[in-house]
């Protein structure tokens, strides 16, 4: 099958940590790779951020990424990028043209409304993952929400004109019930995790007191850093590892490195918080593994591959119950949920686990177990394909496709 991905912003050769640079593009690099094992043609298109960077780039697992002109030839924040997507969506249309993709799977709304632009006269059908929803983003952030003015309008649209929509968690699909979409035209199918970089076997990293939590992710307030922090006060004898962000000789002039500094600062923490920067994928198995708990605490979260990376490596993960961490997260199982914003909830659950190394262990093997048996990108990529014939074939399936699209 000749598949397309589309990834306006997120693209699959770009460092991570970086305010735009996170689990999409691993989404779409991980799921791009494995569906290129099991067979397929896969060609990821992006948006040209540098002049100077190839057409086209052959990766080493075997999918190429072609860079597409859509504005001016630079980084820009992708809430800056909706009036970039009429001429992304163009020049979609002329490649696709002359060189007809099976499927597109389109993923975020900026993508979708491309990608839909580009294929309704070539009736090429497309999917689409949304990664995060507008009216999400606008409840937990309210005015500081930075999203275009038209961005829950438009989701609806896409939503509608997508010929199926591929949501990651459970709590999305709710959310696209209640923007109207049909629940039978969503296929629920999560992101997954490397099962071969992240193993409970190898290195760890060094660490500097009787225990260690570890958070990962982009330095954004939703992340919830700030509530990890605010916890460390209430766990004594253990230190807390931010990894995230740019380059550690960077940090200083990240706006929300420094306010996490100054939060540590006067919660009387600061010699207790490490803050590396960008971690390299080659490194944070390590570091993952050095952890007695990886600890996720944002206000919402539409999937999250940090708990699964942690799992798999088999540490015991404590997550804030929103999103997808309350799918992947098994409570009292794998890990612990707290409720958002409650650092004190969450020194009581990471209290319990650096008290009961059995616990730990538990929680760790099952994690492993958990993420073996629903969450490598092969059975990701395989799901994704029995969406895909879905839609090339109107929606007729069978009976056990349907059971694991459900």
């Amino acid at each position: 099958m000749r598949i397309a991905m589309v990834s306006e912003h997120a693209s699959p050769l770009a460092a991570l940590g970086g305010a735009d640079a996170g689990g999409q593009n691993v989404h779409v690099a991980e799921l791009s790779a494995a569906l290129t094992r099991q067979g397929h043609d896969v060609t990821v298109y992006t948006r040209r951020e540098n002049r100077r960077s190839p057409a086209t780039v052959e990766t080493p697992d075997g999918y190429r990424v072609v860079h597409l002109p859509a504005g001016p030839p630079k980084k820009l924040p992708k809430d800056e990028l909706l009036p970039y997507m009429g001429e992304f969506g163009r020049v979609l249309r002329s490649k696709w043209a002359k060189e007809r993709p099976d499927v597109v799977h389109a993923h975020f709304w900026m993508s979708g409304l491309a990608s839909v632009l580009a294929a309704k006269d070539l009736e090429i059908p497309v999917t689409q993952t949304f990664h995060a929803l507008g009216v999400v983003k606008r409840r937990y952030q309210g005015k500081n929400d930075t999203s275009p003015a038209d961005r829950v309008r438009l989701e609806r649209l896409i939503a509608k004109k997508a010929d199926r929509v591929i949501a990651t968690c459970s709590d999305e699909v709710f959310e696209l019930v209640r923007m109207g979409l049909t629940r039978s035209r969503v296929s629920v199918i999560p992101c997954g995790v490397d099962l071969t970089t992240f193993t409970a076997d190898g290195d760890i990293a060094p660490r500097t007191a009787p225990h260690r939590i570890v958070s990962v992710g982009r330095l954004v307030p939703r992340k919830g850093f700030d509530i990890a922090i605010a916890a460390l006060g209430m766990v004594p004898d253990t230190e807390l590892v931010i990894a995230g962000g740019p380059e550690s000789g960077k940090l200083g002039n990240d706006p929300e490195a420094r306010r996490l500094r100054g939060i540590a600062e006067r919660a009387g923490v600061s010699d207790r918080v490490h803050m590396p920067g960008q971690v390299s994928r080659a490194d944070m198995p390590a570091l993952l593994r050095s952890a007695d708990a990886v600890v996720c605490t944002p206000w919402y979260e539409p999937f999250g591959i940090v708990p699964l990376e942690a799992m798999a490596c088999g540490v015991p993960v404590v997550v804030t119950a929103v999103g997808g961490l309350i799918d992947t997260v098994v409570h009292g199982v794998t890990g612990l949920h707290v409720p958002p914003c409650d650092p004190r909830e969450l020194a009581g659950a990471l209290r319990r686990l650096m008290a009961d190394a059995s616990m730990r262990e538990a929680f760790g093997v099952a994690g492993g177990d958990r993420v073996r048996a629903r969450y490598s990108w092969d059975r990701v990529a395989a799901d994704s394909v029995r969406a895909y014939r879905r839609v090339l074939t109107n929606g007729t399936e069978s009976v056990e496709e349907a059971a694991s699209l459900s």
